[in-house]
């Protein structure tokens, strides 16, 4: 056993030092952009088995899709923040393809909205310095997702219809499967069977890929302006740190249905530049592929404004809380062990 755990710490080791030393002998590439290749390339092994663990847990749920619809209609802001709260793929684009057919009450599509995680969590979990933060961001959503969507269906909510069948679910799981933009393809076979075939492989590679990507692109802009500034503060300063206007800005800027949005937010969080405050408000509007659903299908726009202007303002809202320990409210963190 000793000698497994000394061969992994030496590959580990490896991984882990290969970007540097790969890169560092180049001596015609820029400064930040070698601190900028060298950190995203580090992320990639560990972002990888994240996804691979976030692909065996969507194929667990893809034949419960109908329970999941079920459970919903009966306590559906609980369930909808619960299982949302999941850093897996798509679940926002299938609740948002449910409320269109107002399957789904208001006050569960926003209850899905607010505590959707998107990349925000595996792009933490691959910064194992800073895992501690998932807990407290996870908490924070879930319980705004629970009461906001709670009071929505009892004051201004939406009635849901009777849930689908289950051919009607699968039909369902197939749009989900048209409109991700990851080319979700889960087919309900057994976890070992699939595990065997190239697509359970390519679809965790494509997410590493892609998500290596938009990390690569804002650590880039990142080390470039801090090449600029020159220091943190000096750039925490130009993203108007400890600013109320911060937290607003942040959810608008969460609205953009793409997932470079909730890495970049993420890293400006990790770098310093946004208050925690400002990250929560940021990502409980990046309901992702599903926002995009709701404007396009969802012929109520109306309804669709009442959406956006409650998950903006509640948004708004807990972000200034947090940022500013309104009520003494980060106190709760302490219990945990967490300054935040």
């Amino acid at each position: 056993m000793a000698s497994i755990l000394h061969f992994m710490a030496i590959v580990f080791n490896f991984i882990s030092e290969f970007p540097q030393s790969l890169i560092e002998p180049l001596e015609w590439m820029p400064e930040f952009l070698k601190d900028a290749l060298i950190d995203s390339l580090n992320l990639v092994p560990l972002l990888f088995i994240i996804f691979v663990f976030l692909e065996i847990l969507e194929h667990y749920f893809a034949k419960k899709k109908h329970l999941v619809v079920f459970w919903m209609k009966k306590i559906g802001p609980l369930f909808g923040s619960l299982f949302a709260s999941l850093p897996q793929c798509g679940f926002s684009v299938i609740a948002s393809t449910l409320y269109v057919r107002r399957i789904l009450s208001r006050g569960t599509i926003l209850a899905v909205y607010l505590a959707t995680s998107d990349e925000a969590i595996p792009v933490i979990m691959a910064e194992p310095s800073k895992g501690h933060l998932i807990f407290p961001i996870i908490l924070v959503k879930v319980f705004v997702a629970i009461i906001v969507g709670y009071l929505v269906d009892l004051i201004i909510g939406y009635k849901a219809k009777e849930p689908l069948p289950l051919h009607k679910i699968d039909t369902q799981e197939h749009q989900h499967d048209d409109n991700c933009g990851c080319d979700c393809t889960h087919h309900p076979k057994r976890l070992r069977d699939a595990i065997r075939t190239k697509g359970f492989w390519l679809h965790p590679a494509k997410h590493t890929i892609n998500i290596f990507l938009f990390i690569l692109i804002i650590s880039v802009a990142l080390s470039y302006f801090m090449e600029v500034v020159g220091t943190e503060e000096n750039l925490a300063k130009y993203c108007l740190m400890n600013s109320p206007l911060q937290p607003f800005l942040v959810s608008l800027l969460g609205l953009i249905p793409n997932c470079a949005v909730s890495v970049g937010m993420t890293l400006l969080f990790l770098k310093n530049t946004i208050s925690f405050g400002s990250l929560i408000a940021g990502l409980s509007t990046a309901g992702g592929l599903g926002l995009l659903i709701l404007f396009t299908k969802n012929n109520d726009k109306k309804d669709t404004a009442i959406i956006i202007t409650i998950l903006v303002a509640v948004s708004t809202i807990v972000g200034l809380i947090l940022q500013y320990n309104l009520f003494g409210v980060n106190k709760i963190f302490t219990i945990f062990g967490l300054d935040i």
